[in-house]
């Protein structure tokens, strides 16, 4: 089984090793990319987490409907690892990924699918932010 040095070796990998890695208690890694997104890493042995906070959920309900829509289409056809979610009143897109059999590459497929989606839907959810 993966350990917490392992996943801690794998993030000093990504990106070339240019990824700002910060541990902010044990077990948890703040991340941040060069296109500025945060990424948090979650050593939570049988599984490790990874969590983005992409915005606010809208006040309005009609605009809350429509963007839960365009995430649960998002699910559906465009994200080969993880899934947009709701923590709170706030839009998150989180994977998690079992230990017992990881390895760096599926770590860091895992990392990058969230980075892009984040990257590529941002442009789409923007209308829905109010903050």
């Amino acid at each position: 089984m993966i350990t917490r040095e392992d996943i801690q070796s794998f993030l000093d990998r990504l990106e070339g090793g240019s990824l700002i890695v910060k541990e902010v208690e044990p077990n948890l890694w703040l991340t941040r990319t060069a296109d500025d997104a945060e990424v948090v890493v979650h050593y939570a042995p049988p599984v490790v987490i990874l969590r983005v906070r992409v915005m606010e959920l809208p006040a309005s309900e009609p605009r809350r409907g429509e963007l839960f829509r365009q995430l649960l289409e998002y699910n559906a056809r465009e994200l080969v690892h993880g899934s947009y979610g709701l923590e709170g009143d706030h839009v998150v897109l989180t994977d998690t990924l079992e230990l017992e059999n990881l390895d760096y590459s599926e770590f860091e497929a895992s990392f990058d699918s969230i980075t892009l989606a984040l990257a590529s839907h941002l442009g789409a959810l923007a209308p829905y932010r109010e903050r």
